[in-house]
């Protein structure tokens, strides 16, 4: 695809794409450490996404038009959607204690990974939602993929020649625990560092293409929008930044035009309140009207610390519910009272944990899944309910029964926070029911 540089500047413009407005404008963005660089900012109902412009040179271009790896060794930043059935859709070899980084060593036909277009073996990750994982072992890496939450965030840097050692691993039908057989052997060889190695020369005579390839996208469900540098009252000329419920954040957007800037504040946080409105509706379907929620959403509360010569803030969620006010340090969760094997006890429905079984005095966690572990559920209409949840590992389906007095209060809070779950990682999911 090739982009008229001329056009680069535009202020923001409107298309609609499936019946999706789309608005997008160049901005420029940094860390707030770094100088910024140009960047294209889409925003839809749903989503936040910047882009970079990348130049690709014929090789590479070949490369990514046959779906093959990245010809140089940059790092780049792959968003997945975790599925229901695969999870993230790879396997990875390597770790801290066999002195060698995480590399995909699988990528799945048809699962997450591969639905990307942009993972290959012998990407090394580097970080997992912008937290390095270059210094863990290998398990716990497993684990923190395994957790990284329903939309994560890769920064991988792909290293050519180790692609082979990993390829003829999954031609021998290597089983994938099998990281201690793969690191022997990668390890042999020290040429696999060298991510340049048989790489062809390019023809300087050839035009090269350019192409927008996407750097991270933000859900707006749950999200903020703020000017001000995080952890402070010090607001930030003519910049702002998106930070999202599952942690992942635009860095600091610039825009030199404020009336650009204010533009862009207008249209992201008005996406912000609809679907927090939406989100109201759904919770506020199962409570009476003196108790519905008439507000909630992100605050920032000012931290008293007698070690500290300036004043600083962390954010907290904020709902106004009947005649209460309440603060949260995430987006409210809520607890209901259940008998679980003739013994009493609390499951709690959370944003970011999913649902969890709580018994005795010291509240033990007997178990807990993943909202994407929920593979169904049926109750009598009284107080019998049967959540079936799949194992990640075992790919089992395993049953839990509950008795809870206000089950009907429950299958609507599970309604509630299942639909604004689904909604945040699914665009085409809000058109359904906003209308409801």
């Amino acid at each position: 695809m090739k982009i008229n540089a001329s056009k680069m500047a535009t202020p923001i413009e409107e298309k609609v794409d499936q019946n999706i407005k789309i608005r997008s404008g160049m901005v420029t963005v940094s860390d707030g450490k770094s100088k910024p660089e140009p960047i294209r900012l889409n925003l839809s109902m749903e989503l936040v996404t910047l882009q970079r412009l990348e130049v690709l040179t014929p090789s590479s271009a070949a490369a990514a038009s046959n779906g093959g790896p990245p010809a140089e060794s940059k790092e780049r930043m792959v968003q997945i959607t975790r599925q229901k059935v695969g999870g993230l859709g790879l396997s990875i070899k390597g770790g801290a204690e066999h002195k060698l980084p995480i590399l995909i060593s699988r990528i799945y036909k048809d699962q997450a990974a591969d639905a990307t277009g942009q993972l290959f073996v012998g990407d090394a990750i580097i970080k997992v939602n912008g937290e390095y994982i270059t210094a863990c072992p290998h398990d716990d890496a497993v684990n923190i993929l395994r957790n990284a939450g329903d939309i994560v965030v890769l920064t991988v840097k792909h290293y050519r020649a180790a692609t082979p050692f990993l390829q003829k691993q999954l031609s021998k039908e290597t089983p994938d625990s099998d990281n201690d057989a793969t690191c022997a052997e990668l390890k042999a060889d020290e040429g696999w560092k060298s991510s340049t190695s048989n790489s062809r020369p390019i023809s300087v005579c050839s035009e090269p293409e350019k192409k927008w390839v996407d750097i991270v996208s933000v859900p707006l469900m749950m999200a903020y929008v703020t000017r001000y540098i995080f952890g402070t009252d010090k607001l930030r000329p003519n910049a702002f930044e998106v930070r999202g419920l599952n942690g992942v954040s635009t860095g600091v957007i610039h825009c030199d035009d404020l009336a650009i800037l204010s533009q862009w504040l207008k249209y992201i946080t008005d996406n912000i309140v609809g679907l927090t409105h939406l989100q109201m509706k759904l919770y506020n379907r199962n409570f009476a009207v003196g108790e519905r929620i008439e507000y909630m959403g992100w605050v920032n509360e000012g931290v008293i610390s007698t070690n500290l010569s300036w004043q600083s803030y962390k954010p907290r969620f904020l709902v106004l519910k009947g005649t209460e006010v309440m603060l949260f340090d995430s987006p409210p969760r809520k607890t209901f009272a259940v008998s679980h094997h003739g013994k009493g006890g609390g499951l709690t429905l959370d944003w970011q944990n999913g649902f969890s079984l709580a018994e005795g005095a010291d509240a033990t966690i007997v178990w807990q899944y993943k909202f994407s572990q929920l593979r169904g559920s049926s109750d009598d209409g009284k107080s019998k309910l049967k959540l079936h949840f799949q194992d990640h590992e075992t790919r089992a389906i395993e049953t839990k029964e509950l008795e809870c007095q206000v089950l009907q209060s429950l299958l609507f809070c599970m309604h509630a926070f299942l639909t604004a779950k689904v909604a945040s990682v699914d665009p085409a999911f809000l058109s359904s029911i906003q209308q409801t």
